[in-house]
């Protein structure tokens, strides 16, 4: 299954989860790698422009196209995700539970759904499990965000 990610071209080939590792996300926290992608390339644009303000818009952006092998995540529902798991900003509650699902390694990724719009979902790779080798960049392309977006 092919999953995307937006974000900086000079990190576009780094497969580490360096970049969440060092800041934190919604699902981990800091000191927890992991490489946080959508299933569409509009998802994927749609949660950058949500977590980015213009201000901090590097000039140069690219999607990053990886593979995943089928059967590889486990899905999480609504219903199976902590309390408040989409309210802003997010809650020490949910990045506990994320990162205590990346910590078990039980999955290579984690299927979760997407707080912009529930009914799609985000991936969270997870670069320190076992079957992480099969993991692979298909394609890197630059990507100009249109600002209209975010005005």
């Amino acid at each position: 299954m092919e999953v995307y990610h937006l974000g900086r071209t000079k990190f576009a080939d780094q497969l580490s989860g360096e970049g969440a590792k060092l800041h934190g996300g919604r699902w981990n926290r800091i000191g927890q790698p992991c490489i946080y992608a959508s299933e569409t390339k509009a998802l994927c644009i749609l949660e950058y422009a949500a977590n980015v303000s213009l201000d901090q818009m590097p000039l140069s952006l690219s999607i990053t196209v990886y593979f995943i092998p089928e059967n590889s995540w486990k899905q999480f529902n609504e219903n199976e995700l902590p309390k408040n798991w989409n309210v802003v900003p997010v809650t020490s509650e949910v990045k506990d539970w994320g990162n205590a699902h990346l910590q078990e390694n039980k999955f290579l990724a984690l299927k979760l759904p997407s707080v912009i719009i529930p009914t799609e979902y985000n991936f969270i790779i997870n670069p320190l499990h076992p079957d992480f080798k099969k993991v692979k960049i298909k394609n890197i392309h630059s990507f100009t965000f249109d600002n209209r977006i975010k005005k």
